[in-house]
């Protein structure tokens, strides 16, 4: 007969590691929860980067609206020197964003062998198509909204709001543009013509990344590059787009120019998680709201 005591240590031990086996599943799915982490055997895969929201530079974790140019790139590196990884998908929402930001992807983009395939969502316009035009190939819904080949930059005159406010402004200032902008006063004719040829000169860097990339001519872009957005569909029609189909559709494609044989294994590296809309560092809503108020962003 086994002693009394032995018995007890046993029943103690058993609920010990019962314990702690459940601790390890508790602990295993909370950070599968917050880390939006997934369970793929690696493998052949395509990675998919997420640009979700206005684009700029910065850093702002995902899923808040915002798409930086720093969490895309890095994104991009990760998945260009992960040898398991054989494409890149860009999962593409965005109605645009700064060319600065636009231009940081692009760059991280050009570095990279691996084919890149960008599927767009509701939206890619503006800068979000100037980020598109260098992939290997490009599909979008027929619905999509995309194009708006262009660059704005907006400049507000509160004069008469001051005037009648009874506010007045003493400018001490070291050069004849250092107030450009400043909304108590409109432009001069002189920054007039600054501005235009500011928004010109980032125009034709516009314009040319997408004659390069998409075999066109500078001429055939400038035709329908007016600012204008356009369908899917459309846009497939003037060779904006390669093809029409969905993410699954860009991942399929993407595998098949990576050569990868049978269903690829894919991977997320940046979508939104918990952690990140908990636990982000920057103060989101001051960051969004500087670059929708102030009035010297230069949006494309």
């Amino acid at each position: 007969m086994e002693p009394e005591e032995s018995s007890g240590q046993r029943k103690w031990l058993f609920y010990t590691l019962l314990v702690l086996f459940l601790l390890s599943v508790i602990a295993t799915s909370t950070y599968l929860i917050l880390h939006g982490a997934d369970l793929a055997i690696t493998g052949d895969e395509v990675a998919v980067i997420y640009v979700q929201g206005v684009m700029l530079t910065g850093s702002v974790p995902q899923g808040l609206g915002i798409a930086t140019s720093e969490e895309i790139t890095a994104s991009l590196r990760e998945a260009d020197e992960s040898e398991s990884v054989r494409a890149i998908v860009l999962r593409i929402n965005s109605p645009g964003g700064s060319p600065a930001a636009a231009e940081e992807i692009i760059s991280e983009m050009k570095k990279i062998d691996k084919p890149i395939v960008v599927s767009m969502g509701d939206v890619a316009a503006s800068a979000a198509y100037y980020i598109s035009a260098p992939a290997d190939r490009i599909l979008a819904n027929p619905d999509t909204i995309t194009g708006s080949i262009g660059v704005i930059w907006t400049f507000q005159n509160r004069t008469a709001f001051y005037e009648e406010e009874g506010i007045k402004h003493y400018i001490a200032k070291s050069g004849e543009f250092k107030d450009m902008g400043a909304d108590w006063r409109g432009l001069t004719d002189d920054e007039k013509l600054y501005a235009d040829e500011t928004i010109l000169e980032v125009y034709n860097r516009f314009i040319t990344t997408v004659a390069e990339s998409r075999n066109l001519s500078i001429g055939e872009v400038k035709e329908i590059a007016d600012g204008r957005v356009y369908t899917g569909s459309k846009a497939k029609e003037l060779g904006l787009v390669d093809e029409l189909g969905n993410l699954y559709d860009a991942i399929e494609t993407a595998a098949e120019l990576g050569g990868i044989k049978g269903r690829p294994t894919i991977t997320y590296l940046n979508k939104p998680s918990l952690s990140k809309l908990l636990f982000g560092k920057e103060d989101v809503n001051a960051y969004i709201s500087y670059y929708t108020e102030n009035d010297y962003g230069i949006i494309s």
